[in-house]
């Protein structure tokens, strides 16, 4: 989509759209009303302007909507295609990571009582799995801390997926 197709969309499709980065409805609000932006970077800095300010229970809402680590990826939605991209590299996971993720994950989910959020995109599985054993010692407030930033990481990376750049290639000088 380009960013002034996003600028004049119908609010309505304008919130579907920013729903797929973050389901964060006051958040959502913010940046559909925050239109028309003059340039991807501009959005982008207002969307993690108001991220920045998001507390466990904007953590909470959000996490309806992610899947697993490592789980396999259902759906047709454009939020499952996003976690699809994302987590493109745990197709190639060795076996054991793929195992060691899955119990990590049910280690995480019954000491925080959430699914386990990291921005997969970039990521091996290696990393991953490493992360989610580190921040399993992590106390319940940073990890909450520490998994609203992830989720701020995932919104601002979808955001910059979705939204065209709006740079044009400079004309030659002649």
């Amino acid at each position: 989509m380009e960013l002034d197709e996003f600028n004049a969309a119908d609010p309505n499709e304008a919130a579907t759209v920013v729903r797929v980065w973050a389901d964060v409805p006051g958040w959502v609000d913010a940046v559909v009303a925050g239109r028309p932006y003059a340039s991807v970077d501009a959005l982008g800095a207002y969307a993690g302007a108001l991220a920045s300010t998001w507390a466990p229970a904007d953590l909470e809402a959000a996490l309806a909507h992610h899947p697993r680590i490592g789980a396999r990826v259902t759906g047709t939605a454009a939020e499952a295609a996003a976690s699809r991209r994302e987590q493109a590299s745990m197709a190639g996971a060795p076996d054991e990571v793929a195992a060691a993720l899955a119990a990590g994950n049910a280690a995480y989910e019954e000491r925080f009582g959430r699914v386990f959020l990291i921005r997969a995109a970039g990521r091996t599985p290696s990393e991953m799995l490493a992360e989610l054993q580190r921040r399993l010692g992590n106390a319940p407030d940073v990890e909450a801390a520490e998994a609203t930033a992830q989720l701020a990481e995932i919104a601002l990376l979808r955001l910059r997926t979705t939204i065209a750049s709006d740079t044009a290639a400079p004309e030659e000088a002649e």
